[in-house]
Protein backbone atom coordinates (compact mmCIF):
# COMPACT_ATOMS: atom_id res chain seq x y z
CA UNK A 1 0.00 0.00 0.00
CA UNK A 2 1.23 3.21 -1.22
CA UNK A 3 1.24 6.39 1.61
CA UNK A 4 -0.89 9.17 1.11
CA UNK A 5 0.37 12.60 0.71
CA UNK A 6 0.45 13.84 4.16
CA UNK A 7 1.85 10.17 5.55
CA UNK A 8 4.82 11.11 3.27
CA UNK A 9 5.55 14.53 4.53
CA UNK A 10 5.27 13.66 8.12
CA UNK A 11 7.84 10.58 7.53
CA UNK A 12 10.06 13.18 5.81
CA UNK A 13 9.77 15.36 9.14
CA UNK A 14 10.37 13.27 11.07
CA UNK A 15 13.88 12.65 9.34
CA UNK A 16 14.46 16.15 8.80
CA UNK A 17 14.28 17.54 12.77
CA UNK A 18 15.89 20.62 11.09
CA UNK A 19 12.83 21.64 9.33
CA UNK A 20 9.64 22.13 9.67
CA UNK A 21 6.92 22.12 6.58
CA UNK A 22 4.02 24.65 6.38
CA UNK A 23 1.53 23.31 3.68
CA UNK A 24 -1.33 24.90 1.76
CA UNK A 25 -4.00 22.83 0.88
CA UNK A 26 -7.47 23.08 -0.29
CA UNK A 27 -10.01 20.51 0.89
CA UNK A 28 -13.20 20.07 -0.22
CA UNK A 29 -12.85 23.86 -1.82
CA UNK A 30 -11.78 25.30 1.66
CA UNK A 31 -8.34 26.50 2.49
CA UNK A 32 -5.87 25.27 5.08
CA UNK A 33 -2.52 25.56 6.14
CA UNK A 34 -0.53 22.85 8.10
CA UNK A 35 2.61 22.66 10.06
CA UNK A 36 3.84 19.64 10.29
CA UNK A 37 7.25 18.54 12.40
CA UNK A 38 8.94 16.05 13.64
CA UNK A 39 6.27 13.87 12.21
CA UNK A 40 3.28 15.53 13.21
CA UNK A 41 0.73 17.51 11.02
CA UNK A 42 -1.00 20.23 12.69
CA UNK A 43 -3.82 23.06 10.91
CA UNK A 44 -2.38 26.21 11.84
CA UNK A 45 -6.12 27.69 10.57
CA UNK A 46 -8.80 25.22 11.86
CA UNK A 47 -9.09 22.49 14.19
CA UNK A 48 -7.26 19.68 14.55
CA UNK A 49 -8.69 16.31 15.72
CA UNK A 50 -7.33 14.75 18.84
CA UNK A 51 -6.59 11.38 17.55
CA UNK A 52 -3.65 10.59 15.01
CA UNK A 53 -5.33 8.00 12.84
CA UNK A 54 -7.04 11.22 11.85
CA UNK A 55 -5.45 12.39 8.77
CA UNK A 56 -4.48 16.41 8.79
CA UNK A 57 -4.25 15.76 5.29
CA UNK A 58 -6.81 13.99 3.63
CA UNK A 59 -6.68 11.33 0.75
CA UNK A 60 -8.91 14.57 -0.98
CA UNK A 61 -6.82 17.38 -0.47
CA UNK A 62 -5.32 19.12 -3.09
CA UNK A 63 -1.84 20.68 -2.17
CA UNK A 64 -1.37 23.54 -3.35
CA UNK A 65 2.11 24.75 -1.48
CA UNK A 66 4.49 23.27 0.63
CA UNK A 67 6.97 25.62 2.38
CA UNK A 68 10.24 24.52 4.23
CA UNK A 69 11.22 26.37 7.38
CA UNK A 70 14.37 26.50 9.20
CA UNK A 71 13.18 24.68 12.48
CA UNK A 72 12.60 26.68 15.45
CA UNK A 73 9.55 27.95 13.72
CA UNK A 74 8.70 31.69 13.65
CA UNK A 75 5.62 32.63 12.56
CA UNK A 76 6.73 36.31 12.71
CA UNK A 77 9.55 35.79 11.14
CA UNK A 78 9.87 32.51 9.14
CA UNK A 79 13.67 31.31 7.92
CA UNK A 80 12.46 29.39 4.60
CA UNK A 81 14.72 27.15 2.84
CA UNK A 82 12.35 27.10 0.05
CA UNK A 83 9.03 28.62 -0.82
CA UNK A 84 6.17 27.66 -3.22
CA UNK A 85 7.18 23.64 -3.93
CA UNK A 86 4.33 22.00 -6.14
CA UNK A 87 4.18 18.61 -4.80
CA UNK A 88 5.64 17.66 -7.94
CA UNK A 89 8.53 19.73 -7.18
CA UNK A 90 8.44 18.18 -3.85
CA UNK A 91 8.40 14.46 -4.99
CA UNK A 92 12.28 14.23 -5.44
CA UNK A 93 13.19 15.10 -1.68
CA UNK A 94 10.62 12.25 -0.61
CA UNK A 95 12.32 9.82 -3.23
CA UNK A 96 15.90 10.64 -2.22
CA UNK A 97 15.16 9.59 1.39
CA UNK A 98 13.39 6.61 0.25
CA UNK A 99 9.77 7.96 0.90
Amino acid sequence: MIDSAGKRLEKYSAIAKQEVLIVTVEIDGVGDRIAIFKGFSSSLTSPTAFDPDVPVIPDTARIVAIDRVASPYNPQSPQYIQQGLTWEEFQPLLTALGI
